[in-house]
């Protein structure tokens, strides 16, 4: 949020917040206020403030309330007798509504190849926020990625390895590589992502199962990746096999939610190339 301008996009649904915010809204005004009703701002976890209810009193009393929301979530109807409440000669009141707004999920996608870029397209459509890593400019480019929130030309490795994603994140692995496929799982396994899955073969998975095992990994970490990847409906094309990641995807974002979702059965069998 580092503009008024940021904050009218994301009103708009075309940013999603990187970040939680609260945004707090004057709702209802009556007598002398310092705004009427439509002002507002936006307060982010980070601490930035894009925005404004009028400032002093009124303004540091809405923060106070806003701190709070970031850490519980959740909303608040706030009404304030200016005289009252705050020692103000204005003698108006005002009532605010308050709402955290909760940051899209992050699907790190790592490999840009035929099932990463209908992934990406179809993960973007059910609101996830996108990042592509591959080292190969030529498959990771806008071009390819269009609705990508971030295309990094990297080593997936070393970005792996230095990846900060929280519970509400999802990880998938779709390179070319089988090896790099396993060095990037092997940095991610400790990660309290929400899902994390790899493409390939049943033989692949089981392979990969014994050698995070032998590596020293817990077997509670190892039983959390998913391979193959996708919910179990016969895939066999790049853009059936992304299709039944995205349900997998969701059914894991169900689950977290608390609703209920379907069995995690998988039964696609794809090298991911």
């Amino acid at each position: 949020m580092e503009s008024p301008d940021a904050l009218l996009r994301l009103l708009a649904g075309e940013t999603p917040p990187p970040e939680r915010l609260v945004l707090c809204t004057v709702v209802d005004a009556s007598g002398s206020v310092p705004q009427r009703p439509g002002a507002r701002f936006a307060l982010s976890a980070s601490g930035r403030l894009v925005g404004t209810i009028g400032g002093g009193a009124v303004e540091a009393r809405c923060l106070e309330t806003a701190r709070e929301l970031l850490s519980t979530g959740g909303h608040r109807l706030v009404t304030l007798h200016l005289t009252r409440d705050l020692g103000m000669c204005c003698g108006g009141s005002l009532t605010l509504f308050l709402q955290a707004l909760e940051p899209a999920e992050t699907l790190y996608l790592f490999g840009a190849g035929h099932v990463a870029k209908p992934l990406a397209a179809r993960a973007k459509e059910l609101g996830f926020r996108v990042e592509v890593i591959d080292e190969r400019p030529e498959w990771a480019n806008a071009e390819r990625f269009p609705g990508a929130d971030a295309l990094r030309v990297d080593d997936p490795v070393a970005v792996a390895g230095e990846l900060a994603a929280d519970a509400r994140a999802a990880i998938c692995v779709v390179t070319h590589d089988h090896r790099l496929d396993q060095e990037i799982v092997e940095r991610c396994l400790a990660l309290p992502v929400r899902y994390l899955g790899v493409i390939g073969s049943r033989r692949k998975a089981e392979l990969f199962r014994q050698r995070l095992l032998a590596r020293g990994f817990p077997p509670a970490q190892v039983e959390r990746l998913r391979c193959p990847m996708g919910v179990a409906i016969g895939a066999k094309t790049p853009e059936e096999i992304a299709i039944s990641i995205v349900a997998e995807l969701v059914a894991a974002r169900r689950a977290a939610a608390g609703s209920r979702s379907p069995v995690l059965a998988v039964a696609n069998d794809a090298s991911g190339k």
